[in-house]
């Protein structure tokens, strides 16, 4: 067994947020040594043509002496961007239920408003 396998062999604690095709595992673990430390996997699922899938899992290993300045750090990040956009999802295309056809048409609807210049290569 390599020693990756042996440090994560033990878990404590475990929470899981599941956002769209990404689910996010949160995990407490034990070092040899009984200390603890988090790991913070995201795993995106993709579909292939044929209808099978697989996932990609990236991982973070997060140490306790490191826990104080990454919470400070989170969160300026993401005071940041709820100060700058808000709260709300603008990208329609993060939603469960996003039709593209749906999409399509409003983007044809704009067009036709006449709320973009239409510019063409030869333009330029």
């Amino acid at each position: 067994m390599r020693e990756n396998e042996i440090l994560e062999k033990e878990e404590i604690f475990s929470k899981v947020l599941r956002a769209g095709r990404r689910t996010y595992f949160f995990d407490v673990r034990a070092t040899k040594a009984d200390d603890y430390y988090i790991t913070i996997t995201e795993s995106k699922k993709f579909t292939e043509e044929d209808g099978s899938f697989h996932f990609k899992k990236h991982k973070i290993y997060l140490y306790k002496e490191d826990f104080a300045a990454f919470q400070e750090i989170l969160t300026e990040m993401t005071d940041y961007v709820l100060n700058q956009k808000g709260e709300e999802v603008i990208s329609e295309r993060h939603q469960k239920d996003f039709k593209k056809e749906f999409y399509t048409e409003k983007l044809e609807e704009v067009k036709a408003g006449g709320s973009y210049t239409d510019i063409d290569f030869d333009d330029i």
